[in-house]
C-alpha cells in the first residue's frame, strides 16, 4: 500500500508541475496572438480544464455499468489475480474485475468539448471575411477523430480481427485528407542544401505525399495499440507525444514571425486540438496509473493514434511526428519477427510482461519453439538475434528454447532487469520523453546544417 501511494504522489508531483509549466507557456504565448484568438484560447483552455473534470467524473460513476454490460478486464499482473502454487495463472482468470473502454469516455468528452468549442473559435469572424476553409478542416479533423474513436469502440466490443482493424484508419483519415486537398494545401517537401544542385529547392510529392500521410494515420493508431501491457503506458506515451506537440506549437509561434501569417494559425489550430486532448488524457492517466483502476481499451489507442495524426496535418509537421513516434516505431521494428506470419517467430497472443508473485515485479515473458521447425527467414531473423543479444534466451523443454517476446517493453525487462510495473513504466515513459528531446534537437539543430531557413 505505501509503494501505491508514494507511485502515485510521485505521479501528481510530476502532473501538477507539468500543469503550471503548459499554464505559463499558454499565457506567454497568447501576448504574441491577435485579440480574437486570444479569445478563442482561453475559451479553449477553459472548456479543456472542465473536459478534464467531466471525464474524470464521469469514468468514476460509469465504472460499474461497464463492468455490468461486461465491458471489464482483470489486471493479470496483479498480487489479486489467483494463481497456483507455482506462480502459474489459473484458468479461467480469476481476479478483481475492471471497468475497460474508458478511452470511450475520454474520446466521447474530447468531442464534445471540440463541437462546444466551434462558436468561440469563429465567432469573430464576419460572413464577408469567415475563414470557410479553416472551419472546413476543424470540422473535418473532429470528424476524422470520432469517426476513428467509433472504430476502437468497435473493436473493443467485436474483438476485430487484424485483417479489419488495419484498413479501417485508412478509412477515417478520407474526410480530412479531402479537405486539405480542396483547400490547396502543399504537398511538398524543401531539399537539403547539399542535393540543390540536383533536385532544386523543393520537391512536389503529390499524390506520395497523402500516401505518405495515409500510412502515419494507420501507424500513429496502431503503433500505440502494439506498445502497450503495462499500467499507465497507453495513456502514459499518448500524454508526452501531446505535451511535446504543445512545447512544438508554442515554440514555433515564439519564433516564426508575424509576416508568417498562415504558418502561425496552424500551430494555433494544433493548440485547439491538443489542449483538449492533453486534458482528457492526463484525467484518464490518473484512473489508469499503477495499480490501475481503469483500462483505456483499444477506443482510446484508436483516439490517440488518429488525434496524433490529425494534428500533425492541420499544423503541418507530420515529419516531425514522426520523429516523436520514435520509441512506437522501433517497437514495430523490434515486433515485426512476430508480428508477420511469413517470417514465422511464433507469437502467443499476449506479450505483456510475466508476474513473479515471490517479489511482486514484472519480468520478461517468452515465446517457446523450436529452431530447427522455423521458416527459412525465421532461422535468419533468430540467428541475427542471438548473436546480437537483442533478446534473452533460455532453455525450454524437449529441445525448444524460449525467447523473450518482441516487444520494447520485454527488451527494457532484458536491458535492466525485472522492476516494479509502475517503475518500468517510467523507465518507457522516460525513453519517450527522451525521443521528444532528440527531436527538438534534431529539428531545431541538426536542421540547420542542411537547410537555409528553418521554420
Amino acid at each position: 500500500m505505501a509503494e501505491d501511494e508514494s507511485s502515485r504522489r510521485l505521479l501528481e508531483q510530476v502532473l501538477s508541475t507539468g500543469a503550471v509549466v503548459v499554464a505559463a507557456a499558454l499565457v506567454s504565448v497568447a501576448r504574441s496572438l491577435p485579440r480574437n484568438l486570444q479569445i478563442s484560447l482561453a475559451a479553449n483552455v477553459a472548456l479543456s480544464g472542465l473536459g478534464y473534470l467531466a471525464n474524470t467524473s464521469i469514468i468514476s460513476a460509469l465504472g460499474d455499468t461497464f463492468v455490468k454490460a461486461n465491458l471489464k478486464g482483470i489486471d493479470l499482473n496483479k498480487r489479486t489475480t489467483k494463481r497456483d502454487a507455482s506462480g502459474i495463472l489459473v484458468r479461467p482468470i480469476e481476479g478483481i474485475p475492471i471497468p475497460e473502454s474508458q478511452g470511450t469516455v475520454s474520446a466521447a468528452v474530447f468531442i464534445l468539448v471540440l463541437s462546444v468549442f466551434i462558436p468561440f473559435a469563429f465567432a469573430a469572424y464576419d460572413l464577408d471575411r469567415f475563414p470557410h476553409a479553416d472551419m472546413a478542416e476543424y470540422l473535418a479533423a473532429v470528424l476524422t477523430i470520432t469517426f476513428a474513436s467509433f472504430m476502437g469502440f468497435a473493436d473493443d466490443v467485436l474483438d476485430l480481427r487484424w485483417r479489419y482493424k488495419i484498413p479501417l484508419p485508412f478509412l477515417a483519415t478520407l474526410p480530412l485528407l479531402l479537405v486539405y486537398y480542396a483547400n490547396g494545401n502543399e504537398t511538398g517537401v524543401m531539399v537539403p542544401n547539399q542535393l540543390r544542385w540536383l533536385l532544386g529547392h523543393n520537391v512536389d510529392l503529390g499524390l506520395l505525399f497523402y500516401i505518405f500521410l495515409l500510412f502515419l494515420a494507420v501507424f500513429s493508431t496502431h503503433a500505440i495499440n502494439i506498445y502497450a501491457g503495462v499500467n499507465g503506458l497507453e495513456v502514459g506515451q499518448s500524454v508526452v507525444i501531446a505535451a511535446s506537440v504543445l512545447v512544438l506549437n508554442v515554440t514555433q509561434l515564439h519564433r516564426i514571425p508575424g509576416q508568417f501569417k498562415e504558418y502561425r494559425e496552424q500551430h494555433v489550430q494544433s493548440l485547439f486540438l491538443t489542449i483538449p486532448f492533453l486534458a482528457v488524457s492526463v484525467s484518464l492517466l490518473r484512473l489508469n496509473w499503477w495499480p490501475a483502476r481503469v483500462f483505456v481499451g483499444d477506443t482510446y489507442c484508436y483516439f490517440a493514434g488518429m488525434t496524433f495524426a490529425v494534428v500533425s496535418i492541420v499544423g503541418h509537421f507530420s515529419k516531425t511526428m514522426v520523429l516523436f513516434l520514435l520509441p512506437q516505431i522501433l517497437n514495430f521494428l523490434y515486433s515485426c519477427p512476430q508480428l508477420f506470419p511469413f517470417i514465422g517467430i511464433p507469437c502467443p497472443r499476449h506479450r505483456m510482461p510475466a508476474f513473479q508473485m515471490a517479489d511482486g515485479t514484472v519480468t520478461n515473458s517468452y515465446a517457446e519453439f523450436r529452431p530447427d521447425e522455423l521458416k527459412p527467414l525465421g532461422k535468419v531473423v533468430f540467428a541475427v538475434l542471438k548473436t546480437l543479444k537483442l533478446v534473452h534466451i533460455q532453455p525450454g523443454s524437449e529441445g525448444s528454447v524460449q525467447m523473450s517476446n518482441l516487444t520494447l517493453i520485454n527488451f527494457v525487462l532484458y536491458v535492466f532487469g525485472p522492476c516494479r510495473e509502475d517503475v518500468l513504466c517510467r523507465r518507457l515513459l522516460a525513453l519517450q520523453l527522451t525521443s521528444s528531446f532528440l527531436c527538438f534537437a534534431t529539428r531545431f539543430g541538426l536542421a540547420s546544417y542542411v537547410f537555409d531557413i528553418v521554420l
